[in-house]
């Protein structure tokens, strides 16, 4: 990625010049405003999914299975077999037939139907049409000879989101669970349901007796600098991206190396300083570590042409230059999450490349590298890369073009979509159908405070690094030069967790293959938020890892690796905290308070944006 940026960026021209021609995110690209006016009103009427690309997929499954009539044969035997069943399930005496006893394994496996009502017919014979139609979509929409692996994952995954509408646990008069549940209240959970309902839709409807539970926008009510992020610490610098907060030291000595850590921009960076007793800065800080936290600013319009280069520059090596000041040049521990620890990737590959020196010889050296639920090889991205081909990414960059950025509610629009068993369905079933509200916590309220990210910046990422994976395959360029992983010799921490639907843990232990450097590989039990989340003494918290007696000098691939893991019941902070001190100098220097730069005390102003 070049950053050779045209003369006169696209925001800086005249008005008449604007309305001859507009320009990419790279600055050069020419494209006529009627294309990006028509894909940009088609992008707002298709929610940002591009028509074209669903038409393609469902084009290259649609004429490979009529090309292949083995595969239709093995569907139809699949259907005559559900048919021969739908007797048993039409009847009573399904009940404790081996049907039934399939039906049962098969709903125990689906959490929508664990609820015991489920059991009875003819709730069970209604659930187990519903598995066989699964079964039969699945079947039918996987394994076509001669499909693309993009086109099909495309096809499967529509194909589920549509049976998934007409599940029964999302109608009424079909659920067990909501039938119980509005005979036993006389149908008020129906009609409390009804004001979740209007209230999440701007209208506020009150039912005199009723209890309509708690209101979507309270969710926030966990405020940085309140409830959350309240770790104390003072902002020793600031630029027009980034504010960098250091933390006060709570032990009288602290290790000599400071650690650095680059939360991603895509959220807010209190996911990792949440309340007191969750917080991965406080559990650092109280282990004798010096502790210093990018806040990214929450940009705007007037940041549309921010790109890659810049939040390198302008955050991740601005950051690490001051914390070398602050600890007076000493190496760092740098941390990266998510996004975050992509970028933090490719800062490391830059900084031990040859072509570095120009730029880097004022930072610190980088001690170690932890990357959390972070991708540095994206040919198997997971369910976000459903979303990725060169036409969603026009239909995408159409959109950005005209507001900008690209919001947080599109971008938590896209990770409902992937999740949307439990983010949409499950929703609509428990807040309007039973007429509960899930109790707002800390993590429910980070993950509501939402960010932007300014058009340039996400569309660089999506191409260079999703749609061509130009930093795994050695083409990706900082300040006009190629940088490669395998140039990184710090050693590496690098965590995934095993139900993570935005970096899927097999994609980040690709790391293993494009770089030389001593790798800890860690996974973690539950998901990319919660799976981070993982304070010692959590309920029902684990982690696998394998001790450097146990591991192979060769390659591993990743699931033989799982099979040869350990599994440690606790918290993943705890095994990555002694890393660090094994990591760290022996001897600890005495703690200093931090001093004051008349810049504000955290969490800072950026994180209040909104």
């Amino acid at each position: 990625m070049k950053t050779d940026y045209s003369p006169t960026p696209p925001y800086q021209q005249t008005e008449e010049k604007r309305e001859q021609l507009c320009y990419l995110s790279d600055g050069k690209t020419e494209v006529h405003p009627l294309d990006m006016l028509l894909q940009n009103n088609i992008a707002k009427l298709t929610g940002g999914l591009s028509p074209a690309s669903m038409a393609l997929a469902w084009m290259d499954w649609g004429m490979h299975i009529a090309m292949s009539p083995g595969k239709q044969m093995e569907l139809a035997n699949l259907l005559q077999k559900q048919i021969s069943s739908w007797p048993q399930l039409l009847t009573p005496v399904f009940i404790g037939s081996a049907v039934d006893k399939k039906s049962a394994s098969s709903m125990s496996a689906d959490h929508r139907f664990s609820y015991p009502g489920w059991a009875n017919w003819p709730f069970n014979a209604m659930s187990q049409s519903f598995l066989q139609g699964q079964e039969l979509l699945q079947a039918a929409t996987t394994g076509v000879r001669g499909v693309s692996a993009h086109h099909e994952n495309v096809v499967n995954f529509m194909s589920r989101q549509l049976l998934d509408v007409i599940s029964p646990t999302n109608i009424p008069m079909l659920n067990p669970e909501v039938i119980a549940t509005t005979q036993a209240t006389g149908g008020r959970n129906l009609m409390t349901g009804a004001a979740h309902w209007l209230q999440d839709h701007g209208l506020e409807f009150t039912i005199p007796g009723v209890d309509t539970g708690e209101h979507k926008s309270e969710q926030l009510s966990y405020q940085p600098g309140r409830d959350v992020a309240v770790t104390e610490g003072k902002i020793v610098f600031r630029n027009h991206l980034i504010e960098l907060i250091q933390y006060e030291p709570q032990t009288t000595k602290v290790y000599a190396e400071p650690v650095l850590i680059v939360p991603s921009w895509i959220m807010k960076y209190y996911i990792l300083d949440l309340s007191p007793h969750n917080s991965l800065v406080r559990f650092l800080v109280s282990q004798g570590h010096t502790v210093f936290m990018i806040s990214w600013k929450n940009p705007g319009k007037e940041d549309r042409n921010l790109g890659m280069q810049d939040y390198l520059d302008s955050g991740l090596f601005a950051a690490l230059e001051e914390t070398g000041k602050s600890s007076q040049h000493k190496a760092v521990h740098a941390v990266g999450y998510c996004l975050g620890g992509t970028l933090l990737a490719i800062a490391a590959a830059a900084l031990a490349s040859e072509h570095a020196k120009e730029y880097t010889r004022h930072l610190p050296a980088v001690k170690s590298l932890t990357l959390l639920a972070s991708q540095t090889d994206f040919t198997e991205p997971g369910e976000l890369g459903l979303f990725i081909d060169d036409s969603q990414i026009a239909l995408l960059d159409a959109q950005m073009y005209e507001q900008g950025y690209l919001t947080g509610e599109q971008m938590t629009g896209s990770f409902q979509l992937l999740n949307s068993r439990d983010l949409i369905w499950s929703k609509i079933m428990r807040e309007y159908q039973m007429g509960t509200r899930n109790s707002p916590n800390d993590l429910m309220s980070w993950n509501a405070d939402t960010t932007r990210m300014p058009y340039r910046m996400h569309s660089e990422y999506l191409k260079h690094l999703f749609l061509h994976n130009d930093l795994a395959e050695g083409r990706y360029e900082v300040h006009g030069h190629a940088i490669a992983l395998n140039d990184i010799q710090a050693p590496m921490y690098v965590l995934g967790t095993v139900r993570d639907h935005v970096s899927p843990w097999r994609s980040v232990y690709k790391i293993h293959v494009l770089t030389d450097a001593v790798i800890d590989f860690v996974l973690a039990s539950s998901g990319h938020n919660a799976g981070i989340v993982s304070e010692p003494g959590h309920a029902h918290r684990s982690f696998q890892h394998l001790p450097a007696d146990q591991r192979c000098q060769s390659f591993q691939q990743a699931d033989d690796w799982f099979k040869a893991a350990t599994n440690e019941t606790g918290s993943w902070w705890t095994h990555w905290q002694a890393w660090l001190s094994n990591h760290s100098s022996t001897t600890q220097i005495k703690a200093k308070a931090v001093v004051d730069k008349g810049l504000g005390v955290a969490p800072g102003s950026y994180v209040f944006e909104k």
